[in-house]
């Protein structure tokens, strides 16, 4: 039966002015066919978000809610977010150790700042998330690249334990769900970088904003979880804006498992907690609290949608269906092309995507898969079409 979902039509996308549809990279307006572009770059969702978050910032509106964040929302918002995560992850939190931020890039940022020695570098593993890649260097801190293992993606942990041990870094950023391959990291693995960290004394930022996105019967283990000496070393972040569509609204979490990191915090976190919205707070209760239905129909919906992707051939392309978030990694390095695919299929499908280039992985591309089901499949046929006019 027909989703509400698959009424989303491209055009209805545009018109809403999304940077994901109208943005800098949609500029041309139209591939080589002169039919409009579909944008499938910005990690973010084309669905509308959950009845719930949607009343709740209608009642910030209604009732004024505009101020500054009070202590009581915060609260209330801590509340909620632990009991998602022990519910859902299995992993209990202290309400009072989760405290807001506008996103993950402001928890990564007071991270660096305030809990590693000024001057060190910062370890990633690559392909990674684009500002990643950036952030530390506007810092003044030097970005060291960890190649991840390929075919399947995967944690290098013998080079990891080399860049640590060579470039003096403290802090390593591990994403997972992985943004932009799609993997979700077993415990095995997770065991194998506490080992690591610990080896060299150092500490980890968990980038576990995807969390609520997996597939294929996977459960996302929180890694500040996953052991004592974990919690001790680690910063965790996230948010609901990924699994409920909400990054507008400026709400992130920063969740502080050891005591020595929450004082810290205590001391140092107010400017990272004072850009925190009020209405991203109210509608991020929202979604912990009373989204979670929405949450696993979008699940399901975005699983139809990775079926179709696996079920599309596309000759010389290596596709990565992702194990969780809503992100595939299509490899394009076997085309032997004299251009970046992303540009060869931005042109010749009018699929923009973002090029594996902005993510430390020259050949590749991030295919973003949540938007409605016929606009997926029009642009895979674009793109299956694009390559078979290649001869």
């Amino acid at each position: 039966m027909a989703h509400p979902f698959d009424a989303l039509t491209a055009e209805a996308m545009r018109a809403g002015g999304s940077w994901k549809w109208t943005g800098r990279e949609m500029v041309a307006g139209a591939d080589a066919r002169g039919r409009g572009l579909i944008g499938a770059f910005v990690a973010e969702m084309d669905f509308p978000t959950a009845g719930p978050v949607a009343a709740a910032v209608r009642e910030c509106a209604d009732t004024s809610r505009f101020g500054y964040l009070a202590d009581g929302w915060v609260a209330d918002l801590a509340e909620a977010c632990a009991a998602f995560w022990a519910d859902r992850f299995g992993w209990a939190i202290e309400p009072e150790r989760i405290r807001p931020v506008p996103d993950v890039m402001t928890a990564l940022t007071a991270t660096i700042e305030h809990f590693t020695t000024p001057g060190s570098p910062v370890l990633l593993p690559t392909p990674a998330y684009m500002p990643f890649l950036t952030v530390p260097g506007m810092l003044g801190r030097e970005m060291v690249s960890v190649p991840m293992a390929r075919d399947p993606f995967a944690l290098d942990l013998d080079a990891l334990d080399d860049a640590f041990r060579t470039s003096g870094a403290e802090l390593l950023v591990l994403t997972n769900p992985h943004n932009p391959t799609g993997r979700v990291l077993t415990a095995e693995e997770l065991a194998d970088v506490t080992a690591v960290v610990e080896r060299h004394g150092g500490r980890v930022f968990a980038d576990e904003i995807h969390a609520p996105i997996t597939f294929d019967g996977l459960r996302h283990r929180p890694y500040a979880a996953t052991s004592a000496a974990a919690a001790a070393h680690t910063v965790t972040a996230t948010s609901a804006s990924k699994a409920w569509n909400l990054p507008g609204l400026k709400c992130g979490q920063v969740i502080l498992s050891s005591d020595a990191d929450a004082r810290r915090w205590a001391d140092h976190g107010y400017l990272a907690e004072h850009g925190t919205a009020t209405p991203g707070v109210l509608a991020s209760t929202a979604a912990y609290t009373h989204g979670r239905d929405w949450l696993d129909d979008v699940l399901a919906y975005l699983d139809g949608n990775r079926a179709l992707l696996r079920d599309t051939p596309l000759p010389g392309v290596a596709t990565t269906v992702p194990e969780g978030t809503y992100l595939a990694w299509l490899d394009g390095r076997g085309l032997d092309l004299d251009e970046p695919p992303a540009a060869f299929f931005a042109r010749e499908a009018g699929v923009v995507m973002t090029d594996g280039a902005a993510c430390a992985g020259p050949g590749g591309m991030r295919l973003n898969l949540a938007m409605a089901r016929p606009v997926l499949a029009e642009a895979l046929e674009r793109m299956a079409e694009a390559l078979d006019a290649r001869g």
